[in-house]
This record gives C-alpha cells, sequence and structure tokens, in this order.
C-alpha cells in the first residue's frame, strides 16, 4: 500500500501543478482583458450591429462626394451628441480618413470635474460592432501624466461617459486593424497644464496616427444656463460658433483659450480642442470646416440649441512660395541649358524639400505675347517633381506638335506657368446630367477616356471653356473622338486639381 502511494504521489502532484498553472493562465488572462462596456448604445446611436452599421453608411451616403479628394488627414473636430443630431455632421470628417493604424481620442468630461487627464483602467473598449484594443502607447502617456502630476485617479470618469464612445462606432466603419487611446481631460485644467499635456502626447504621435477630438459647440438656452442674446439667435449663435472657428483656422491655441474665457462661449469641448491646437502648431496644416449644423435647425427651435461642427485638419500638399520660385527657375535654367548646348544643369537633390522630391503630376505651359507657345506635361505621378519640370520644360519647348521648336534667342520672350496635379480620381455618374451636375468649373482638370481616345483639359482651360457642355465637347473632340463621346455609356472621366503659378 505504502508504495502504491509512492508511486501515485509524483502523478497527484503533476496533476495539481497542471490545476494551478491553467487557473493561473486564466487569471492571467482575465486581469489583462477588462473591457469598458458600452453607456450610451441603444439611446444615444443603435445598439444593433446590422442597424448601427446601416445609420453610418447613410450618413457617409448623404455625404456625397463633399470630400478632400484624397488628402491625408491627421486630425478632425467632430461632435458627440445622438446620432440623430450630430451623426450626419460627424460623418463628413469621417469619410475622409483612411489609413490609420493609431487613434488618440480626446475628450471633455461631462461627469466629474477635474484637473488634467483621464485614462480608464481597462484594456478594451466595446460597441455594438464588436471590441477595440487599448494601445501600448496609453501605458507610457499614463507614466508621463502621472510624473507630471497630470493624472487623475480618484473617481472613475468614464463609466457614464458618452463623449468618446460615440466616435468609436465611426472608427469601427471607416478603419480595419487600429488601436485607441482613449483620454477625457478635465475642465479645471489650465493653460499651463494644457500645454504640457499636450508636450506629453506629441511624444507619442507619428504619421499613423489620427487625433479625433470630441466636442459640440454652442449650447444656447436655459437648459443650459446660457442665454446670452433672445433676438436674431440663429445667427447670433452663429457669430459665436465662427469666432470660435477663426481662431481654429489659424492654430492659434492661446487666442481660442482666452476667446472661450473672455466670451464665456459653451463649447463643452474646449480644452481637448486647445490641447489639439498645441500638438499640431507649427505643422503646416490646413483646416477646413466640413459642416455645420445646429440642433434648433433640426427640430425648428431655438430655444435650447447646441452647434455641432465637423472640421478637419490635413497634410499641406501645396508648395509654397519658395518652392513655387524653385521650379519656374528650374524650368527657365533647364531650357537656357537646353537649348544653347542641349546640357542639363546638375541638381542637388538633398537640398530639396520632401515635396519637390515626391512623384507628382505636372505641365509645363510657354506663351510668347500671350499665346501659347509651347504646353507639354504628364497626368498622372511618375517621377519626382523635380525631374517632372525638366522633362516637360524641354518637352513644351521642343517636343509639343502643334508648334516649331521654340529657339534660344526667343527665350527672353517665353513666360513660363507651371501646374503641379494631383492625383487623377475616377469621376462617378449615372447619367450625362449628373456628370454636368458634379463638374467644378476652373477647379476639376478633366481626363476623357474613350475607348482608344483620351484627353485632357487643365483647370485652367475653363477660363476659355467656361459651359460645361461645350468644354466637354472639345475634349472629346481633342482626344479625336466624337464630340458626343462624353455622353456614352462607357466612357471614363477622371477629374485633378492644379496648382498653378508662374514667373
Amino acid at each position: 500500500m505504502y508504495k502504491l502511494k509512492e508511486k501515485l504521489l509524483p502523478l497527484i502532484l503533476i496533476v495539481i501543478l497542471a490545476i494551478l498553472m491553467f487557473m493561473s493562465i486564466e487569471t492571467d488572462t482575465d486581469s489583462q482583458h477588462i473591457t469598458r462596456n458600452p453607456a450610451v448604445a441603444g439611446t444615444f446611436y443603435p445598439a444593433s450591429k446590422t442597424s448601427l452599421e446601416n445609420t453610418i453608411e447613410s450618413y457617409y451616403e448623404n455625404v456625397g462626394d463633399d470630400t478632400l479628394k484624397g488628402e491625408e488627414v491627421l486630425a478632425i473636430i467632430v461632435p458627440h451628441a445622438g446620432y440623430t443630431y450630430s451623426g450626419q455632421t460627424a460623418a463628413f470628417a469621417y469619410k475622409d480618413i483612411a489609413d490609420k493604424k493609431t487613434i488618440l481620442l480626446l475628450a471633455p468630461s461631462h461627469h466629474i470635474y477635474f484637473h488634467g487627464a483621464s485614462i480608464a483602467n481597462v484594456t478594451h473598449y466595446k460597441t455594438p460592432l464588436g471590441e477595440i484594443k487599448l494601445s501600448t502607447k496609453t501605458g507610457t502617456i499614463r507614466e508621463d501624466l502621472e510624473k507630471a502630476s497630470l493624472l487623475y485617479k480618484e473617481k472613475d470618469p468614464h463609466k457614464k461617459e458618452h463623449a468618446i464612445e460615440v466616435q468609436l462606432p465611426f472608427l469601427q466603419v471607416s478603419l480595419t486593424d487600429f488601436e485607441i487611446i482613449p483620454i477625457l481631460i478635465g475642465s479645471a485644467t489650465d493653460y499651463t497644464d494644457i500645454k504640457k499635456i499636450a508636450d506629453i502626447l506629441k511624444k507619442q504621435i507619428d504619421e499613423s496616427t489620427l487625433i479625433v477630438v470630441s466636442s459640440d459647440f454652442t449650447h444656447y438656452g436655459p437648459r443650459y444656463s446660457y442665454v446670452p442674446f433672445t433676438e436674431n439667435i440663429q445667427k447670433s449663435i452663429e457669430g459665436l460658433d465662427y469666432d470660435a472657428l477663426e481662431y481654429i483656422e489659424y492654430e492659434e491655441s492661446e487666442g481660442f483659450y482666452n476667446y472661450i474665457h473672455e466670451s464665456s462661449a459653451t463649447i463643452c469641448g474646449s480644452i481637448p480642442i486647445t490641447i489639439l491646437l498645441e500638438i499640431i502648431r507649427g505643422r503646416e496644416l490646413k483646416g477646413k470646416l466640413m459642416h455645420y449644423d445646429t440642433s434648433g435647425r433640426i427640430t425648428g427651435d431655438y430655444t435650447n440649441s447646441v452647434s455641432y461642427v465637423s472640421y478637419v485638419f490635413y497634410k499641406d500638399n501645396t508648395l509654397n512660395k519658395e518652392e513655387q520660385k524653385y521650379l519656374t527657375t528650374l524650368a527657365r535654367n533647364t531650357l537656357e541649358s537646353y537649348l544653347k548646348d542641349k546640357k542639363l544643369q546638375e541638381i542637388n537633390k538633398g537640398r530639396l524639400s520632401e515635396r519637390l522630391t515626391q512623384k507628382s503630376g505636372c505641365f509645363v505651359t510657354l506663351t510668347k505675347d500671350s499665346q501659347l507657345r509651347g504646353c507639354i506635361g504628364h497626368i498622372f505621378p511618375q517621377k519626382p517633381l523635380y525631374q517632372c519640370i525638366i522633362d516637360n520644360s524641354i518637352g513644351a519647348a521642343v517636343r509639343d506638335s502643334r508648334f516649331t521648336p521654340v529657339t534660344y534667342d526667343e527665350l527672353d520672350d517665353i513666360h513660363i506657368e507651371v501646374s503641379v496635379l494631383s492625383a487623377p480620381e475616377v469621376l462617378e455618374f449615372a447619367s450625362s446630367e449628373e456628370l454636368l451636375d458634379k463638374l467644378r468649373p476652373l477647379e476639376d482638370g478633366v481626363v476623357i477616356s474613350y475607348g482608344l481616345h483620351k484627353s485632357t483639359y487643365l483647370p485652367q482651360v475653363w477660363e476659355q471653356l467656361p459651359d460645361k457642355v461645350e468644354f466637354l465637347t472639345s475634349l472629346c473632340k481633342k482626344g479625336g473622338a466624337s464630340g458626343d463621346c462624353w455622353k456614352k455609356e462607357n466612357v471614363k472621366i477622371e477629374t485633378y486639381q492644379a496648382q498653378v503659378f508662374g514667373e
């Protein structure tokens, strides 16, 4: 019997050890997966997965073509009311986001008054569309905030808060494989600490990061204890909002912060917005108001009204004056060298800006006595921009079959104009009438492809052909097709935009 026990003892110990290990793994797994469950599903937005997806997709359909056409969006300001009121406005910003892996969410706390920033003690946020994991960067930010005495840890402001939650379904519909850094900002945070928080966050922001600031704008009416006027209410509310937007457009963080305090403007996310303006200051981004609305307009009653803004900051890919000057000088020097002795100047690529070395389409146009003397270009991005200018400067001078080659002796009378193109995008339309409606004179360059025929007009051609039918008819004929090719069923239309400048 003793020998039997002696033989069984190691086996029993192994079984006990395995059970303990399994229990340990389960415990560790549970402790590492803490979910923040939705608090406002079914009230602020649909609780059904299918209904929620369909609702957001319908908002995107309503946005239509009113987008930035491929510009890289780096930050957005979006509202956080119930979708019935603010969902459509939010969609105008969310439809333009793409290819972002980390989403930094900044939102105000509506339920608890505190100083600093708060990050929920969870690993995932959940919506009817599934769970979203917190980025590993969140831990580093939490540590840095705590070192700076800016991490609020007393009460839990996240449990009932809607300002972050209502943004998540839009992100889930628009993106795949992304993580979030969700941060609530206390309304007791002053400007000095706003700058400190911005500095902490800057260190964790890279090209794959999208910043989402959740904020409604003016809250007007007795419900919000804010009735600074009782006449011309709609226009007066718009005045308050647009004054604030002017500071946002120029990225004036301190000016915006002071405006809020001096005007007592009731923009609930003013501190998160100020943090955003501190983060992006000096990054040469462009800002654009995508949509503006009010609950007063939606309900037809301005007794109480909340304003909703959809605003985006995107990468400014336009050339600055120094870059424009470089390219026109490059075109001029290229023609001088090539027409004189068939040589090209040496280019120090290390001294060129990033924009000048990016692949881009471009056209070079030569005029003499205000008359066209040559125009050649690449519609689609093929070579670095500086090389595109070199090639097409020569092409416009000696390879435009409509003209005899330009001579060296003519150069003093030649004026050079450069058009730098965005990448063409297919224009979707169901009828020739819809095509005419979607074209934007003076803004859109147009490429028509019909069978083996292909031709383009730069946006500035609209100046000579302002009528849309006349423009398209002429463009079809330019490519060797019949003048009505733009009406044909299998025609392909692409549009692009151009930055045009000259000597």
